[in-house]
């Protein structure tokens, strides 16, 4: 999968204001977390965390475990709460598991999470921190993605029926928002289907009820850059 975002300058390197050590092994890791606690759309209840290359090496000492459990409760990589978030996560009843595992071909700083919600749905994501605090997400409920999180995601949850993708892109078209990449999944014919975009500029207000009004659409969720900057 590719991991090659983009050209990076000094103050990418440098990384963001955050609360340390690493940008990679702890704003980065805090980054991936709030992806996925905001595509959750919902307080998780139990994480197992499956650390690859050098986060299963460093994870502890460099405080990525923290990260990662501080953004899966919404807390960013520059807020002081991110240290106490074993704690938080004790207080809140979030039960977590690091657990080292190689996860093949992938950026060394690379975790796969699988989480469970409140209500009892599950969640995976995978993705990977590739330096200055900068992310890329590769996998969500099984289907590859190529995500950075500086775009707006658009996640669906909708019935597997024709017309229902052609209304959504209906209603992005209507309100002139153009979609960068998109991947579709399906686990049954004929049952739910989720879809995952990346799309280019600023979303106009209004955006996310009218896509919620289209015929089969189940749950609709938005991630803004601003939401994990």
């Amino acid at each position: 999968m590719a991991t090659d975002m983009k050209q990076y300058g000094v103050f990418d390197i440098i990384g963001p204001i955050m609360v340390g050590p690493s940008s990679s092994h702890t704003a980065g890791a805090a980054r991936l977390g709030l992806v996925a606690r905001r595509l959750c759309g919902e307080p998780v209840e139990k994480a197992v965390f499956y650390m690859h290359g050098s986060f299963a090496e460093t994870y502890a000492g460099h405080g990525t475990d923290k990260a990662l459990l501080a953004g899966i409760q919404g807390i960013r990589y520059d807020d002081e709460r991110l240290k106490q978030a074993y704690e938080l996560a004790e207080q809140a009843g979030l039960c977590a598991e690091f657990v080292p595992k190689d996860l093949g071909k992938v950026h060394p700083n690379t975790v796969r999470m699988e989480l469970t919600t409140k209500s009892g749905r599950n969640f995976t994501m995978t993705g990977c921190s590739i330096g200055g605090g900068s992310v890329c997400i590769t996998e969500l409920n099984g289907v590859e993605v190529t995500f950075s999180g500086e775009r707006p995601i658009l996640a669906t949850r909708h019935t597997d029926e024709p017309g229902v993708i052609a209304g959504i892109t209906a209603i992005l078209y209507a309100y002139r928002v153009n979609i960068g990449n998109m991947q579709v999944h399906r686990s049954d014919e004929g049952k739910d289907a989720r879809m995952y975009m990346e799309l280019d500029g600023d979303l106009p207000g209004g955006l996310k009820d009218a896509l919620e009004r289209v015929y089969g659409v189940k749950q609709i969720l938005l991630l803004h850059p601003g939401d994990i900057s």
